[in-house]
């Protein structure tokens, strides 16, 4: 009794401090869950790198902040419509790379594959324009693509993501979403939060495929590793002897209220320490490599392009594995408002190697839980 009203205490000191405040501070870069039912799409292969497709339900096992969920597979997914999004830097570090994306049209064609589909073409570089709208026909897109021009100095990744995805929220339903996304790895001079950018995407399921090159060392973005401080996945600043709220006398330690609210929290409920671990790592892949951080999360792919046949080679790879990923989804028990770590695994496989999406952002409406 005493250590639940200890708990009940905490979060009455805690309340003038709400958690999505800690989490917008913590930047968390994650999907949002508009519906409780959560995907996952999974990518499975073998030693050899083949993919394989004959595994169960039951073949799987996953975790929403360490907590075993009940899983579904979605059968006959392969073959449903595809809306995709084909985003290409042309400012920036992505100015000399324009001549590789003249003869794309049949690598489109592969990756849309032989089902009903749209494809548009996306330019940014200080900011983000549609330079081929939605159409089915892919020769089109490879027109476009081919006819890109040169922009400015700027590679606003984050920009051309989110404006990707709104142009996808206007696609039919039942439509399954995709961006190819190709562009450097830092993103430089994005008006849109990093937050904001990823967590819009579940609002249409999407799956990002990157291909990025290096951005240079000069223009590495540095974390705020004193704020945000995590080493080796522990946090050395658990807070002050006195109290987890108290002002600590440590110098590095956080002075955040947000960020000492979900520390409190998390001494008492696990599931939110393994939620801000991911959240902090996330939000730390973002400023050193945005294409690779958004398929890790997304659950898609990243390739490293490097020339002309390394591209071709990876967009063939990218379309023999949009159409045939395992769809898994659940329901989440007992969801919180905020960021969610996913772990998916195999069960009685170790042989098999399975990729799929590390996280999702679940807003208070979708969790039932009350606005501050």
């Amino acid at each position: 009794m005493k250590f639940d009203a200890a708990i009940a205490m905490i979060a009455c000191c805690v309340a003038p401090v709400p958690l999505e405040l800690a989490a917008q501070t913590l930047a968390p870069p994650a999907l949002r869950t508009q519906t409780n039912v959560v995907l996952v799409p999974a990518l499975v292969r073998n030693a050899k790198g083949e993919l394989v497709f004959t595994l169960k339900a039951t073949d799987f096992r996953v975790t929403d902040n360490g907590i075993e969920q009940q899983l579904t597979l979605d059968e006959d997914t392969g073959g449903e419509p595809l809306a995709l999004v084909v985003a290409v830097e042309t400012g920036g570090g992505g100015r000399g790379k324009l001549d590789n994306y003249r003869n794309l049209t049949e690598m489109i064609d592969a990756v849309v594959g032989g089902v009903p589909h749209r494809v548009a073409v996306v330019a940014f570089d200080s900011t983000a324009r549609v330079v081929q709208d939605f159409t089915p026909n892919v020769d089109a897109a490879g027109v476009a693509l081919h006819d890109l021009d040169e922009g400015d100095k700027g590679a606003a990744i984050l920009d051309g993501l989110a404006f990707s995805v709104n142009l996808l929220r206007d696609q039919p339903a039942n439509y399954r979403r995709a961006i190819l996304l190709i562009s450097e790895t830092i993103d430089r001079g994005s008006q849109t939060k990093m937050e904001d950018a990823l967590r819009a995407i579940s609002d249409t399921n999407t799956a990002i495929y990157s291909l990025g090159f290096s951005s240079g060392k000069a223009d590495a973005a540095h974390y705020a590793d004193r704020e945000l401080p995590i080493h080796g996945g522990v946090n050395p600043h658990q807070g002050p002897h006195h109290g987890c709220m108290g002002k600590d006398p440590d110098p590095d330690a956080t002075q955040n209220k947000g960020v000492q609210a979900f520390d409190c929290l998390a001494l008492l409920a696990p599931p939110l320490a393994l939620a801000k671990l991911a959240a902090i790592r996330a939000a730390d892949g973002l400023q050193r490599n945005v294409p690779e951080t958004v398929a890790q999360v997304t659950g898609g792919e990243y390739f490293k392009f490097e020339n002309s046949k390394s591209l071709v080679r990876d967009l063939l790879t990218i379309s023999n594995h949009v159409p045939n990923r395992y769809v898994l989804s659940f329901q989440p028990q007992s969801p919180h408002a905020g960021f969610h770590a996913v772990e998916l695994k195999l069960v009685g496989h170790p042989g098999l190697h399975v990729t799929a999406r590390s996280g999702y952002w679940a807003d208070a409406d979708a969790t039932g839980a009350a606005q501050p």
